[in-house]
Order: structure tokens, then C-alpha cells, then sequence
């Protein structure tokens, strides 16, 4: 005797349904979230569980300020306000960061000597700056030092060729 004479024939309704069963799969599994269901692992979502770990404020303040792109405009102000600890208090009396654009950090100077000294170390201080402020993405320095009154404008100004006619 063989196994199939013991069960018996299969009839052709069964055989039609396993076969409809293997090839759509299991009824139960055709709702619409079945397949995320199936996927679903338990015990995955716990509420303290690896991945769900509190964070810190300042990594979410990190982390949010990476994914809006707001890293290198929040490390220009903050290279701006420490300006005077960056370079120590003697270049910082003499010395203000006016602004940065396209890379390039302004700095006013009081007097042409300072400004020219400082030309000089130039690329000492964008090394320590971009060390110690990298995502400044600051390239160059340009030092202005100070400039002479303007003939053209101010309150007295007149038209015209102005106060060089008297001279000669």
C-alpha cells in the first residue's frame, strides 16, 4: 500500500485551492498592511529600547542644525562674537570683524600700521581659523584699514568741483 491509497485521491477542488494558495499566498496576508505586519518584528518598538534612547539637547540641537544646513552660518556668528579670544585682547582692541562674504572675513582696523602688521600674519590666523571654526569655510582675510574723509558727501558737501578749485 502506498501513502496516497491510505488518504485516498486527492479531489480536484483541494488541489485547485493549494495550488491558488502557494501561487496568492495566504488570504490573511492580503489586507493592506499585512506585508508591513508580516515584517513586523515583536518586541521592536519598545518604548526605551536600543535606538530610542534619550538624547541630550545639544546633540538634537547638532543633529537639527546639520540636517537644515545651518552649520556654517551659525559657526561665522559664533567665529564673530569670539573674535577678541581668537585672537587675544591686544589685536582685538585694535581690531573688529566688520562681516564675511564669499569666504572672505573683513576685519577694520584702526590704523594702517595694524592693518598691514596684520597682513603679514595672515595665514597664521585663517589656519587657526579654519582649525578652530571649519565649517566657517572661511578661505582669506582682508584687512581694511582706515580711510580719509570723503569731499563727496556729508552735510557741507556742494556741488560742483568743491574745495580743490581754491587751491591754485
Amino acid at each position: 500500500m502506498t501513502d496516497d491509497d491510505e488518504v485516498g485521491p486527492e479531489s480536484e477542488a483541494s488541489a485547485v485551492y493549494r495550488r491558488l494558495r502557494r501561487v496568492f499566498g495566504d488570504p490573511a496576508m492580503r489586507s493592506r498592511d499585512a506585508r508591513r505586519r508580516s515584517r513586523h518584528t515583536p518586541g521592536s518598538s519598545t518604548p526605551y529600547g536600543t535606538g530610542r534612547d534619550p538624547a541630550g539637547l545639544g546633540d538634537v540641537l547638532d543633529g537639527v542644525s546639520r540636517t537644515m544646513g545651518w552649520t556654517s552660518p551659525l559657526a561665522r556668528g559664533e567665529l564673530l562674537t569670539s573674535w577678541s579670544e581668537l585672537v587675544g585682547p591686544e589685536v582685538a582692541s585694535h581690531t573688529e570683524p566688520v562681516g564675511i562674504e564669499d569666504g572672505v572675513l573683513s576685519v577694520q582696523c584702526d590704523s594702517t600700521a595694524w592693518a598691514t602688521q596684520l597682513r603679514m600674519m595672515r595665514s597664521e590666523m585663517v589656519t587657526s581659523i579654519t582649525r578652530r571654526f571649519p565649517d566657517a569655510q572661511i578661505s582669506s582675510i582682508r584687512f581694511i584699514g582706515p580711510s580719509a574723509p570723503s569731499w563727496k558727501r556729508g552735510p557741507r558737501s556742494i556741488p560742483g568741483r568743491g574745495p580743490r578749485d581754491t587751491y591754485g
